[in-house]
């Protein structure tokens, strides 16, 4: 019961990885608030916590409506008194090669990921600084989802892959801008067979016996760890959670340079990016690149 009586806003909870979210912190002793867009979904996981004796209440909305994240906040506050937790889950995709995809595929995509991650994240932030001001103790946690497309980029998904990548940036951000109000951020990649995924993952069927590596209750545990008190001590990081795996993702670093003291000429330009590309490691490949 590590999360017992902490109070936990996951967003995109009325299906796959977000319920599963739901029910594993009602499990842990975490009252939810279980949001979706989708009213039904969102208050059938409230009954499934509630008939295994959990604490949740439901929160329809837009999270990427800046005044509704606010609701969502308050929501928790209202009812429980308080916010220790906010999982960023919720998200689509509308997958089109670029020189295919419409610019309502962009920004839909773009909107719902990023978008709705700052707002929330925005106003429990807010709530969060108010009561690091008025000198009351905050263990308070982020878990954002980004996904191994924001990480490495994914052929067919560049609204998506755009989108998951500035969760990263994001969640870089924040977690230096909020540590000194008691607040860590962090971010998963899942790999899970959801709704979402099922054309991703169509040919890895459910196993008849033993364990079923795509099942997306298999993330849950790593967020649940995420966020309770004791994860205090880690922040800033990007974990990559599939199966019974969990790995630490990391991200760009300075590599190899050269500095010529005066400005370069162009023809002397294609030669140092020679020699620089030959002493730096070969980028991962995209998903989907052959």
């Amino acid at each position: 019961m590590i999360c017992q009586d902490r109070v936990v806003i996951v967003t995109g909870a009325g299906q796959g990885i977000g319920r599963e979210h739901a029910l594993a912190l009602a499990a842990a002793g975490a009252h939810v608030v279980a949001n979706d867009y989708d009213v039904t979904g969102a208050e059938k996981v409230v009954g499934e916590i509630a008939a295994q004796g959990g604490s949740a209440i439901a929160s329809c909305g837009d999270v990427a409506d800046w005044g509704y994240a606010a609701e969502l906040v308050r929501a928790a506050t209202d009812r429980w008194g308080r916010l220790d937790a906010l999982v960023n889950n919720a998200g689509f995709v509308r997958d089109r090669m670029l020189v295919s995809m419409t610019e309502r595929q962009w920004d839909d995509v773009v909107r719902v990921h990023l978008k709705g991650h700052a707002a929330p994240l925005h106003h429990a932030a807010a709530y969060w600084r108010q009561r690091a001001k008025a000198g009351e103790p905050a263990a308070a946690r982020v878990v954002n989802t980004t996904s191994g497309a924001g990480l490495l980029g994914s052929v067919g998904q560049a609204n998506y892959a755009a989108a998951k990548a500035g969760i990263v940036a994001l969640t870089q951000v924040a977690a230096v801008e909020l540590q000194f109000y008691g607040v860590t951020v962090n971010a998963i990649a899942p790999a899970a067979r959801t709704q979402m995924t099922e054309g991703v993952f169509e040919s890895m069927a459910k196993p008849e016996s033993g364990f079923d590596a795509m099942d997306p209750a298999n993330v849950s545990p790593l967020v649940v760890w995420l966020a309770s008190e004791e994860s205090g001590g880690v922040t800033g990081r990007v974990f990559e959670v599939e199966g019974g795996v969990i790995s630490v993702a990391t991200g760009w670093r300075r590599g190899p340079r050269e500095d010529k003291g005066a400005r370069w000429d162009p023809a002397e330009v294609g030669a140092a990016v020679e020699r620089l590309l030959a002493q730096a490691p070969v980028p991962e490949p995209v998903y989907g690149a052959s």
